[in-house]
């Protein structure tokens, strides 16, 4: 064997991992895709809906704990939070102990925004989750927490 034929007959097309990875990777784009999609009518993105949950569930943390939790840089939230303040959807107030820290909030808008999205994300999941059991759905969110976890560790 030459060595073109080596490395062809080590290419990954024909190993089952190499395709599920490429099946998940297909099926993130377009969940990214339709949820964007379904955001656009109200004026929202991914990462700006990412903030607004996590705004509604811990509400009053501070950016450098909402970019922690989002996995993103604090620049990341520097550069959105503006945006969702000028909708109206979120608020800074200073820190009653610190001055330096500022604390974010849902205003009503926000909140109401907020839900409106969450209807579009909870049909968008229904409709893609509806292909499989509950169990099958649990096996295959535990699947991809352990992808997560590994490549945490990188």
């Amino acid at each position: 064997m030459n060595k073109k034929q080596e490395l062809a007959a080590n290419l990954p097309w024909d190993n089952p991992r190499f395709r599920t990875w490429i099946a998940v990777a297909r099926a993130e784009k377009a969940i990214v895709r339709a949820l964007g999609k379904g955001l656009e009518p109200l004026g929202l993105k991914i990462a700006q809906l990412d903030m607004l949950m996590n705004l509604y569930r811990h509400p009053g943390q501070s950016q450098h704990d909402l970019a922690r939790r989002l996995l993103v840089g604090r620049s990341n939230i520097t550069m959105l939070l503006p945006q969702l303040e000028a909708q109206g959807l979120v608020r800074r107030e200073n820190d009653a102990s610190d001055k330096r820290i500022l604390r974010l909030h849902l205003t009503p808008e926000g909140e109401a925004r907020l839900m409106e999205a969450l209807e579009v994300y909870t049909r968008l999941i229904d409709r893609v989750m509806a292909q499989s059991t509950p169990e099958a759905c649990e096996a295959m969110g535990e699947q991809m927490r352990r992808i997560s976890e590994v490549l945490a560790e990188d």
